[in-house]
């Protein structure tokens, strides 16, 4: 391994632990060293550090290389001042397509569905003989499992493909594009503009799998297989499956999307797509946990945690899918979401609205629904107290419908990542049905 004068992980969040295992395991095998720097290290960060022999690293040194976190702003003083003196700026999914060139990649990217669709294709490609691993912004980090795979399919987001220069995918997913992340990005021209980024690295003969209709605002050298979901089928038009047949989560258009990523991989490997493998492989999927998932029923009510919903098209998405009428636990911190098609998708549907968190009372009230707003010490008597709030707005235990936790904002007001904020919730949904959390 070759990096130049050394690297500096920059941010020791999920992805910046694994870039930091990865090197210290290169290291062990006679590979370059590296430090780190995080500005408020957790007592767990620094043990960890340690025990991977990594030394604390200074930011107004000089390196090769700095592998930076994606929550990291691009334009962030520190990276700027590195770059400024000579270091290239990467990402975690750069460093493992350049240490590991020979490992098939599946790039896989959208505003919705870009984890549940990356688990699909990892799943299909297993079913048809392939040690594929999932991993990237879904978890675990893509450098966990790239030493482990004969394929992995890297969950990208547009953070992410920021700092992906040189990145060539062999398959590249864009399962949609709407709004998000507008408090990163500032516009959503730069927000696509990042997403279409997965494109940018791919020749003539690769794959590029999107959505009917998005064809025109793609400029690529890629060969464009457009999916819809009312059709499970190949390139070639044979139909795999009917939707009728997928089972309970999975929806029909990340399937669609996944039956062809996973063709083009197999292609790409000289392998051949076998309807009847990937019929069986679709069959036994399994939805991605936290992804609109029913956790607890109470009689007639049923509580769905779809805490990762915090772009307009996933939460939409859960408005319609959920059985009204609806308690709807909104809240968290605004990321610039559109709210006019979700006052939209809710008519009719939802019967309450419960804010929670730093910004729910504001987007209940831009909503123009009826709603509660409730408060607590901490995230976990928040959730408790809007699961309850949910519960009791759609009669409780004589009651009906769902309470659902399709919640806008970002967990970051109260919980850590929104897999703590959906487990408080499962947590809460549990106590009320009585079962154990």
């Amino acid at each position: 391994m070759n990096l130049g004068r050394g690297v500096l992980i920059y941010g020791l969040g999920r992805s910046g632990r694994g870039v930091a295992r990865f090197l210290a395991r290169e290291a062990g095998a006679g590979g370059s060293g590296a430090q780190w720097h995080d500005h408020r290290p957790s007592p767990e960060d620094e043990a960890l550090m340690g025990e991977l022999g990594l030394a604390r690293g200074d930011v107004a040194g000089e390196y090769g290389v700095v592998v930076a976190a994606p929550g990291v702003p691009i334009d962030h003083p520190d990276l700027l001042a590195l770059q400024a003196r000579g270091a290239e700026i990467i990402g975690e999914v750069a460093l493992a397509a350049r240490l590991r060139p020979g490992l098939p990649l599946v790039g896989v990217t959208g505003t919705a569905g870009k984890g549940s669709t990356t688990v699909l294709i990892a799943q299909l490609l297993r079913g048809s003989g392939l040690n594929a691993r999932e991993g990237g912004n879904i978890d675990p980090p893509l450098l966990d499992v790239v030493d482990e795979a004969e394929v992995a399919v890297a969950e990208l987001s547009s953070f992410q493909l920021e700092r992906v220069p040189g990145l060539r995918l062999p398959v590249a997913v864009i399962t949609n594009l709407g709004i998000d992340h507008l408090d990163r990005h500032g516009t959503v021209e730069a927000y696509h503009a990042a997403k279409l980024a997965v494109t940018a690295g791919q020749r003539a003969g690769d794959v590029l799998v999107l959505p009917t209709g998005l064809e025109a605002r793609v400029s690529t050298q890629a060969d464009i297989w457009a999916f819809t979901p009312d059709h499970l089928a190949l390139r070639d038009g044979t139909e795999v499956l009917s939707v009728a047949e997928l089972p309970q989560g999975v929806h029909p258009a990340n399937a669609a999307a996944a039956l062809l990523a996973a063709e083009g991989l197999l292609r790409f490997l000289g392998r051949r797509a076998d309807p009847e493998v990937l019929a069986g492989a679709l069959r036994s999927a399994q939805p991605v946990t936290g992804r609109f998932e029913t956790v607890a029923r109470v009689g007639e009510v049923s509580f769905i945690e779809d805490s990762i919903a915090t772009r307009t098209i996933a939460v939409e998405a859960a408005l319609r899918q959920a059985r009204p009428p609806i308690a709807w636990l909104v809240g968290g911190r605004d990321k610039g979401a559109d709210l006019a098609p979700l006052a939209e998708a809710a008519r009719g549907r939802v019967a309450r609205v419960i804010a929670f968190g730093e910004d729910g009372e504001m987007f209940a009230r831009e909503l123009g629904l009826p709603y509660d707003t409730v408060t607590g010490e901490g995230g976990d008597e928040v959730l408790r107290r809007a699961a309850e709030a949910g519960f009791a707005a759609l009669g409780g235990r004589k009651g009906t419908g769902t309470v659902l936790l399709a919640p806008i904002g970002t967990s970051f007001d109260l919980f850590k990542d929104y897999q703590a904020r959906g487990a408080s919730f499962r947590r809460a949904a549990r106590a009320l049905a009585g079962e154990a959390p």
